[in-house]
């Protein structure tokens, strides 16, 4: 096969990535040929309104209102699904594959949620699927995963994989404001969407992480199978009492594979890191990833992890491979890390069981102030075999009231949620506990 010397390029969508792409892909076009040895054409560029004011100048016949014209056009080599979504994202990613096109896409909720159905349609009909910007931005952690640490096992990963949520607690933590005041100045400088509610609910992060554990498990994790808490709960007491015990508060995504007992767990939810730890320090819209390889230790990853420039980087990174894939009749592309042996492993590897997913806790409960509330507590925490290690008392909010911070020794998922059933029908308990836990990583 005699690879092309001019290679098309189309973008089903062009809100604020799809610009970002295209205003730094025509700005770094001639040394992109260069290195590239080819001629680039953004050919076409799918848009819900033509008549729309953009950032970006484009010509207007280039604009077309449907992007599955440009999955199906022949002439077009690589689809950039920038559109966002799962129905017409997913109609058009298909379309583009079973062409036998290569697709680079920003999309983790798509991929989550139709990873498994999008890479076999690449295999069948000898495509390609790239995602580089769909996890943590401009961070190569992908491309780390698939290719730089591919002589690795992955006992743990984890890391801040929402600049959205990571930008709300630096600012709770440093101004001592409170999560909704915050919450409202992350959408005024766009930080934060108009419904929130996807970031700060932990779910962005849960489909990144789904997207991780397939490149180093070889398996798919729903996030109905994971752990997901989000954030709307804490409170500025809650980074002052972190802050006494030596911790900072961060939102991690948590990928743990015991190698011993083949199992498995997916995890999103605030986490009390050592305040000395790199990633606690790890502020603003910026992501950290931290990679443990059996082979190489521990690597990390550090970035910022959305915006228009970040994303467009990784995007064009994809582009970037995938004009070497046509030049090189598309053999020399690793792919996804345990791909293509996943038919005799996925089975071995299995989500552990809650007793099995073990830590140390962090609770905070708002009581009645009334002589024996902790020592019914404590009782209570005993009966579920869930030792405390120590207590924080302060006065709350609310008249007659105490705020109870409590830590735990090692204990396990189980026990903490029969804890957290049991604490709930407490009278004195007024209102509903606060749990989250607290990650010593040996790195």
């Amino acid at each position: 096969m005699t690879a092309p010397t001019v290679i098309r390029i189309g973008l089903c969508g062009f809100g604020t990535v799809g610009q970002g792409v295209w205003k730094h892909f025509e700005r770094s076009r001639a040394e992109l040929e260069s290195r590239l040895g080819v001629r680039l054409e953004l050919a076409r560029a799918a848009v819900r309104d033509a008549k729309k004011k953009r950032g970006v100048s484009i010509p207007a016949h280039k604009l077309t209102s449907d992007p599955l014209s440009i999955a199906t056009d022949p002439s077009i080599d690589i689809v950039c699904e920038l559109m966002g979504g799962t129905g017409l994202a997913r109609q058009v990613t298909l379309a583009a594959l079973s062409r036998g096109k290569i697709v680079v896409s920003a999309n983790k909720a798509l991929i989550c949620e139709h990873g498994a159905e999008i890479f076999e349609t690449a295999r069948r009909h000898g495509a390609h699927f790239l995602f580089e910007a769909s996890v943590a931005g401009g961070i190569p952690i992908i491309k780390s995963l698939r290719e730089g640490l591919v002589a690795n096992r992955f006992p743990l990963i984890y890391g801040i994989l929402n600049g959205t949520c990571n930008y709300i607690l630096t600012q709770m933590e440093e101004s001592d404001t409170p999560y909704q005041a915050v919450l409202a100045d992350a959408k005024r400088l766009g930080y934060a969407e108009a419904d929130e509610s996807l970031d700060v609910g932990g779910w962005d992060a849960a489909h990144k992480a789904a997207v991780l554990t397939y490149l180093a498990h070889g398996v798919w994790v729903k996030t109905n199978q994971m752990i997901v808490d989000g954030i709307e709960r804490l409170t500025p007491a809650d980074f002052r009492h972190a802050e006494q015990l030596g911790y900072g508060i961060k939102l991690l995504a948590i990928i743990s594979r015991d190698f011993a007992t083949d199992e498995l767990s997916v995890r999103v939810h605030p986490t009390l890191l050592p305040s000395s730890h790199v990633i606690a320090n790890v502020n603003g819209v910026f992501n950290a990833v931290s990679v443990k390889g059996d082979v190489v230790g521990t690597t990390l990853y550090i970035g910022r992890g959305a915006g228009q420039d970040a994303t467009s980087s990784a995007v064009i990174s994809d582009l970037a491979d995938a004009v070497e894939l046509l030049k090189n009749d598309r053999r020399a592309f690793i792919t996804a890390r345990k791909e293509s042996r996943n038919v005799t492993k996925k089975a071995a590897c299995k989500l552990a069981a809650p007793q099995n997913i073990r830590g140390r806790y962090y609770l905070r409960l708002t009581v009645k102030d009334r002589p024996g509330v902790l020592a019914k507590i404590a009782s209570l925490m005993a009966d579920q075999h869930v030792s405390i290690a120590s207590v924080i008392q302060n006065r709350a909010d609310r008249p007659d009231a105490a705020s109870l911070v409590l830590t735990t020794h090692e204990s396990n998922e189980k026990a903490m949620q029969s804890t957290l059933v049991r604490l709930k029908k407490l009278p004195a308990v007024v209102d509903t506990p606060l749990l989250l836990r607290i990650a010593d990583f040996a790195d």
